[in-house]
């Protein structure tokens, strides 16, 4: 026999409906760029896109890997030109912040100062996979039939909270179509290829890119970066005190039992890893661009990261230039390259556009569920309110 539900029983469900709709809501608005709550670090303008590939010839691809419960993961592939990079390689440096990582090929780019492959980034415990699916890649493309000695150059930081990260998960397959779908243009942000996993300040991090471009009279050059982020530290936003104000960040714990003038322990650290790409058209040679690599950590400090003990802090700069460019078979090498009185320019747009691309990889993530964990996207209308309050006020 059916019954007539008690009208107060109606009005708890309307309001239990009304208060899911609003969640759903919640959970489905979008994301924004750092640009869009009006913050833009430093003085120099962006690229088309704001990103890697306004560097003429930089491509992207990316793969990301979800699958049941526990794996959430993937691949991000740099591509410095549309040709073969073993038989056209470009000058390069890997500045290193804090070595607590794996970064397979970055030895030799240091020792002849030169890339031979795309550049990969994924999982922690994926490298090796990655690097292998690469290789064989590498070694199908044509004129590489003789090649008997290839590096290749793999970057990783740890996303085995929200991943099952022991499954391994990375495969040959994804490897191989973010290499093949690589594309110029905009780039994807936020919980996408390696970033999938990731984790940044205690919300979720991931991928992010941000551009300068130099006016015409500081030679008109272009500076890209893309990060994977999944650091921790202090987060702040343009100087305003981010984390502080949403009560999340690094030693909080040990910081509220100091000021309660309690003993005991932290159970909080500031750990986490990051990945910095720096692409650049302007004819830098490796030892310029190792000091480009090492001005990427002053970005990287503004945003509030200390490069803690297990912070893995890795910096790949290379640049695309023709007048640069490096026959793998030259028996001398004719460049036309830079003048150091020449770099403060690229110094400060790569500063900038460093800090912005973490921005953006925290700013574009969203909310993920995996392993039996859930790491929430940082609430955007709360940063928004802690910007404006310190007077940093939202594009028009």
């Amino acid at each position: 026999m059916s019954r007539t539900p008690h009208p107060s029983f109606l009005r708890l469900a309307a309001l239990l409906l009304g208060l899911s709709s609003l969640t759903a809501v919640a959970q489905e608005a979008p994301r924004a760029r750092a640009r869009d709550l009006g913050v833009a670090p430093g003085i120099f303008a962006p690229g088309t896109h704001n990103a890697i590939t306004d560097v003429a010839g930089v491509r992207v691809g990316q793969v990301t890997l979800k699958e049941g419960d526990t794996v959430r993961t993937g691949v991000t592939a740099i591509l410095p030109h549309a040709g073969n990079v073993y038989r056209s390689r470009v000058p390069a440096a890997v500045h290193v912040g804090n070595g607590f990582g794996k970064f397979i090929g970055s030895t030799q780019v240091n020792e002849l100062g030169e890339l031979e492959t795309p550049i990969l980034l994924t999982c922690t415990l994926c490298v090796w996979k990655a690097a292998d699916a690469m290789a064989a890649w590498m070694l199908e493309r044509p004129d590489m039939q003789q090649v008997r000695s290839l590096n290749v150059v793999v970057g990783e930081t740890n996303d085995g909270g929200l991943n099952d990260i022991r499954a391994r998960p990375v495969t040959a397959d994804a490897v191989r179509r973010a290499l093949d779908t690589a594309t110029d243009g905009p780039v994807q942000e936020g919980s996408i290829g390696a970033g999938t996993g990731t984790v940044a300040f205690g919300w979720k991090g991931g991928i992010g890119t941000s551009s300068r471009k130099l006016p015409a009279s500081l030679g008109g050059w272009t500076v890209g970066v893309l990060v994977q982020s999944n650091f921790g530290g202090v987060l702040q936003v343009s100087g305003a005190p981010v984390g502080r104000e949403l009560d999340r960040y690094a030693f909080q714990n040990a910081v509220a039992v100091q000021a309660d003038g309690r003993r005991g322990l932290a159970d909080d650290h500031g750990d986490g890893s990051i990945i910095i790409v720096i692409a650049t058209d302007a004819p830098l040679d490796d030892r310029n661009l190792r000091r480009v690599a090492s001005r990427a950590m002053m970005g990287l400090g503004r945003t509030g990261s200390s490069a803690s003990n297990g912070s893995g802090d890795y910096v790949l700069a290379f640049s695309t230039a023709e007048s640069v460019r490096r026959a793998f078979d030259a028996p001398r090498l004719e460049t036309s390259e830079l003048a150091n009185e020449q770099m403060s320019a690229v110094f400060q747009a790569s500063v900038e556009a460093v800090e912005e691309a973490i921005y953006n990889s925290l700013f574009m993530a969203t909310t993920v569920t995996g392993n039996g964990e859930t790491v929430e996207a940082i609430p955007l209308d709360r940063v928004r309110d802690v910007l404006r309050h310190h007077g940093i006020a939202p594009t028009r």
